[in-house]
């Protein structure tokens, strides 16, 4: 699959990327991977880190925001993985139009750059906030799906697919709730603050986050948005979890915070299919003819796949031990 494969990553030096570059090269033989992003010290640490593989790895400078910087990386491309976007909710809210440009504009720019060096398959990384959005950063990603998979229908004669893996927040990724919660402990203190106590998430790791890009890239044959089966838990019994006994204090919720995590509503369900590990929705406009992989089941009418109306919870033993299992990132 990824064998004598260019491959580029953007945001390719986060945590995802990392972990994916690391996968690919430990597992295939691919003939190069580009890390395409906008920090150059954190390639550099990259470089040194991934230094074993230095005939295989090609660093680019560049934003997604530049066309032409992005048309000149991808001269060759095989794949794509577009995992570069701004992220923090809060810094979207008080920066609307830079999150604009980069998640909106980059989307188009990776769009146009794919169709135009004729990339056989380009994966864009999404989040459960493009779900039913309440801020800025869940509307553009929101609008960065939609580009993607209305982008199968302008390919023409060329064989580029489109396609996209949803996921919410990678268990440990830095950022989240666990290094939080982790760097209080450390500091020695007791009590333990959480927005809302109803509060719920979905838990996956890094690993099946890379497993359901993997995924995408082999199957899938254009527009469909991938988003793999998770176990869910109150972020109570994470705190009981991390700390047994703590305190919990009840700060209230954030703005653009929400008290769950949603993959699919009861709108998409019309075009979703489970499968043992995983969901599919499949695209609702028929710009090609859709294929609808064998060994999957329309989900029921009206369903709705939310972290607080999950059939899987894990318990506070099962979170400690899970927790034994990730790399907690600052």
């Amino acid at each position: 699959m990824f064998d004598d494969k260019t491959i580029l990553i953007t945001g390719g030096t986060g945590s995802f990327g990392k972990k994916f570059t690391r996968r690919i090269l430990g597992q295939y033989n691919p003939k190069k991977i580009i890390i395409y992003s906008r920090d150059e010290y954190k390639q550099y640490l990259m470089q040194r880190e991934f230094a074993e593989f230095e005939e295989n790895m090609r660093y680019f400078i560049g934003d997604v925001r530049d066309k032409q910087r992005l048309a000149r990386a991808s001269d060759g491309v095989d794949i794509i993985v577009h995992a570069a976007a701004l992220k923090q909710v809060p810094a979207a809210e008080y920066n609307p139009l830079e999150a604009i440009k980069t998640n909106i504009d980059g989307a188009r720019n990776i769009v146009d750059v794919a169709i135009d060096k004729g990339v056989e398959k380009v994966v864009a990384l999404s989040t459960d906030k493009a779900v039913n959005p309440v801020n800025l950063y869940g509307a553009t990603k929101m609008v960065s799906d939609k580009l993607f998979i209305a982008a199968n229908a302008y390919v023409g004669a060329k064989n580029t697919s489109f396609s996209v893996v949803r996921y919410g927040n990678v268990s440990g990724s830095r950022g989240s709730v666990i290094p939080f919660f982790k760097g209080l402990i450390d500091k020695g203190e007791t009590k333990i603050p959480i927005t809302d106590e109803r509060m719920t998430r979905f838990w996956i790791t890094l690993d099946e986050a890379v497993d359901t890009v993997i995924k995408a890239i082999d199957e899938a044959k254009g527009g469909e948005l991938y988003i793999h089966k998770c176990p869910s838990f109150k972020v109570t019994d994470l705190a009981e979890a991390m700390l047994p006994g703590c305190e919990i204090e009840d700060i209230g919720i954030r703005p653009g915070e929400k008290l769950h995590e949603a993959m699919i509503t009861s709108d998409d369900s019309r075009n979703a299919y489970e499968y043992d590990d995983y969901y599919i929705i499949y695209p609702e406009l028929k710009f090609k003819d859709i294929e609808i992989k064998e060994g999957g089941k329309l989900v029921e009418d009206g369903f709705y796949y939310a972290s607080n109306e999950n059939k899987e919870w894990l318990t506070v033993e099962e979170i400690r031990e899970a927790l034994k299992d990730i790399d907690i990132v600052y």
